[in-house]
């Protein structure tokens, strides 16, 4: 059974750091297509950053040159550090995993339970 796991959420003043966490199990690959998304409340779920098998990264420009995403030294694991965050970076993150490039790119994707982050001003 697939599972994904978020942890590291929590609440911060605005410019603070947070490090989410993400453990994937479950999968007979150990390569995935990983990421993270956010919601906020009242808006849609958005796309945040991304990693391929080869740890290829991509971030979205909202966040780009404040977040870091990587892959950890254990199987299908993955961060998200999160730096000089802002009140608008308020919502709830998901990670999210694939097996196959064309699997994440056609949305088939499996999801955690998400992780809470709350900035304060």
């Amino acid at each position: 059974q697939v599972q994904l796991a978020e942890s590291g959420g929590g609440s911060v003043q605005a410019g603070g750091s947070l490090r989410l966490s993400c453990a994937a199990s479950g999968y007979s690959d150990n390569r995935l297509y990983m990421g993270w998304f956010r919601q906020a409340p009242g808006n849609e779920r958005e796309w945040v950053a991304s990693i391929d098998r080869d740890g290829r990264t991509i971030i979205a420009d909202s966040v780009k040159g404040r977040f870091t995403i990587s892959k950890g030294s254990a199987k299908n694991t993955m961060y998200l550090q999160m730096n000089s965050l802002k009140s608008e970076d308020t919502a709830m993150y998901y990670c999210a995993a694939a097996q196959s490039r064309i699997a994440w790119r056609a949305g088939l994707r499996d999801w955690g339970q998400g992780t809470q982050v709350a900035v304060s001003s």
